[in-house]
């Protein structure tokens, strides 16, 4: 999982920027989906939603992004993908970003992770911002955890250079260690990149059109290692590859910023740029190859697919998410039906098939940002506000022709639609994990 990675930022969904021959090279040898969804767009509850396969609102972490000294995360009641294939004997580990929580309580081990080597949140929560010389942000010194115990910080502009560097030889070694163990093993590699303030190894920085295109390709390399790694440990052909960012782009951020692709806006919001993101599937002789699907699905939706696909232990509570494995074997042109796009706790649209509706709200926007004055600072957002609103996304799919004068019976069954998800979700919350507890 990449961090604030966009729809259209590697070269298999249409970047002409970014030099992706790695991540290219996996879609050419799976599938690639092209109306997948981050279930919330922001950090932590992106994450939740993929480990839980829950909405994150359903646990009390929807639109949010922990820092440190968190007194909430993800509760260690909650059946996580680490947990189940923990269970399922295989051996598991986490690299990159956690941002569940960064109490011990919250960490890796407590779901189901048997090894972890961990920023507990975000790259951006240091003491040094987001350029060289920009001391904008009062966060402490930003911690590595091995284990849950503290190892080093990322404290210099080299170490950020080197932190897909790191997570990338880590993840690469859980792989060469564990692979002929005789027992399966399930790693989520978690990049803090290209989440800004952006980063990239000496190979790589400097050498591309912008910033970000230095970072992807960097990023870019150590997916290569990875598939390296399982070819030649000769685990290759019974691994199952996902590839998938966690949100849409941080548009505000000029040259350090990804791209939406054909959407509108990005991060933050409920738009199609903020939550539609790329995700790859290979699975040799089952999934098939060169393969693209416009299968609606989601992050909350990995969780049952791969139980199904590894016959791993399933979740005890009930979840959200719903397996799309037939859809990823090319079984079924179709996966789940409906989607609900909330922030935070607030359910913003809905979408059934190919219609979206967007319920009033406002939201941040990025549309005709005023440039920062600083090449790789965050610009201003401004504030935008939709009323009803109803898209045609196979033939509007940048949201930009409100059909709902035209369409009153699509309206209105998108209405029921939402009140009913609105009343499911009231009823079906949990408690968020805290502190103390």
């Amino acid at each position: 999982m990449a961090d604030d990675m966009g729809w259209g930022d590697l070269g298999c969904y249409g970047s002409k920027q970014n030099t992706t021959p790695n991540l290219d090279r996996l879609s050419r040898e799976g599938t690639r989906f092209t109306s997948f969804y981050a279930t919330q767009a922001v950090c932590t509850s992106s994450r939740v939603a993929l480990l839980s396969g829950c909405y994150p609102n359903r646990l009390g972490l929807g639109g949010v992004a922990l820092g440190p000294g968190s007194r909430i995360g993800l509760d260690p009641a909650e059946k996580t993908l680490g947990t189940l294939f923990r269970d399922s004997g295989y051996l598991t580990a986490v690299v990159g970003k956690w941002h569940l929580g960064d109490d011990a309580k919250f960490l890796p081990l407590a779901h189901g992770f048997g090894e972890s080597l961990v920023i507990p949140y975000s790259n951006d929560m240091w003491p040094l911002g987001y350029v060289p010389g920009d001391s904008t942000p009062k966060y402490p010194p930003l911690p590595r955890l091995v284990d849950g115990v503290l190892f080093d910080t990322v404290s210099d502009w080299r170490e950020m250079d080197n932190l897909t560097t790191v997570q990338g030889y880590r993840a690469v070694r859980f792989i060469r260690r564990n692979a002929n163990l005789g027992k399966p093993f399930f790693l989520y590699l978690a990049t803090s990149m290209p989440h800004t303030p952006l980063g990239a190894s000496r190979a790589f920085r400097g050498k591309g059109p912008t910033p970000y295109a230095d970072t992807m390709a960097d990023l870019d390399d150590k997916v290569g290692d990875i598939l390296n790694a399982l070819r030649e440990t000769g685990t290759e052909k019974n691994t199952i590859v996902i590839f998938t960012s966690d949100n849409g782009p941080w548009l505000n951020f000029g040259r350090h910023a990804g791209s939406a692709g054909p959407f509108r806006e990005g991060k933050g919001t409920t738009w199609e740029g903020g939550v539609r993101v790329p995700f790859i599937i290979r699975w040799p002789g089952v999934i098939p190859e060169g393969r693209v699907t416009s299968a609606l699905a989601g992050n909350l939706d990995v969780l049952p697919t791969l139980v199904e696909a590894c016959g791993a232990a399933k979740p005890v509570l009930p979840i959200d998410g719903q397996s799309f494995l037939a859809a990823a074997k090319g079984l079924s042109a179709k996966a789940r039906k409906n989607f609900a796009y909330y922030y935070g706790d607030k359910l913003e649209a809905v979408r059934v098939g190919k219609w979206k509706l967007h319920l009033p709200h406002t939201y941040r926007s990025y549309e005709n940002l005023v440039p920062a004055a600083v090449d790789g600072k965050p610009s201003a957002y401004k504030q935008g506000k939709v009323e009803w609103a109803l898209y045609d996304l196979e033939t509007d799919e940048g949201e930009r022709n409100d059909v709902s004068a035209t369409h009153p019976e699509v309206v209105a069954e998108l209405k029921a639609f939402a009140a009913a998800e609105r009343q499911r979700m009231d009823e079906s919350k949990r408690p968020v994990g805290r502190v103390g507890n």
